[in-house]
């Protein structure tokens, strides 16, 4: 697959080989919306905790004597049914919500969603994106030029100056070309590709 390729000022430069196997896969919804739900489940910071019988203080001796008394049999006072007692299926902070997806899979979904963004004229390739300096005001420059608000941009492995300069932009985020994810690739409406990037894509994602 051939595809236009941009320089800083939006204007075309040349062409660039990309492979089918990233940019023209399938579109696979179900398998996108599990890769999704995968990964924000395994990011889920698990606060919620409530005590258990075992972690609330006192209860260390019955309360009164098993028979004689009129009164409910009772073994201690940290009893789900005693006020101040445990409390019985609460939020726990050891629930583990991660849900386990294969490599394969994952792949699969950043290739599918890569590949309906590109047919969708929301993918722009750049011979360069880099910068001598660090300055917010170029990488916000380069970005009108391109994309506009809401975009991901995909450096090569080389550039750093990228990532600090479009830091400070809203709507715009830096993501080395060996991190993509389902969550960042959805999130942000345009996405520009630095060259050097395309071929770190297609050697860092082998699994498929």
């Amino acid at each position: 697959m051939t595809v236009n390729l941009y320089n800083i000022e939006a204007k075309t430069t040349d062409k660039i080989e990309l492979s089918d196997r990233v940019w023209n896969a399938p579109w696979n919804p179900d398998l996108v919306k599990f890769a999704l739900d995968a990964q924000v489940a395994s990011d889920r910071d698990n606060l919620a905790h409530a005590k258990g019988r075992g972690e609330v203080s006192g209860g260390g001796k019955k309360p009164w004597r098993q028979k004689g008394t009129g009164r409910a049999r009772h073994g201690s006072t940290r009893s789900p049914i005693w006020v101040g007692g445990g409390v019985a299926h609460g939020p726990n902070k050891e629930t583990v919500y991660a849900k386990k997806i294969n490599q394969k899979m994952k792949q699969a979904a950043i290739f599918s969603i890569l590949s309906k963004k590109l047919a969708e004229g929301e993918v722009k390739f750049v011979d360069s994106l880099a910068l001598k300096e660090a300055k917010t005001k170029e990488a916000a420059k380069i970005v009108s030029n391109l994309s506009g608000n809401s975009t991901l941009i995909i450096p090569g492995t080389e550039n750093k100056n990228i990532y600090r300069a479009a830091a400070n932009i809203e709507k715009v985020k830096s993501l080395d070309p060996r991190s993509l994810n389902v969550y960042e690739l959805l999130k942000y409406k345009n996405i520009l590709v630095e060259k050097d990037a395309v071929d770190a894509i297609d050697n860092h994602y082998h699994a498929i």
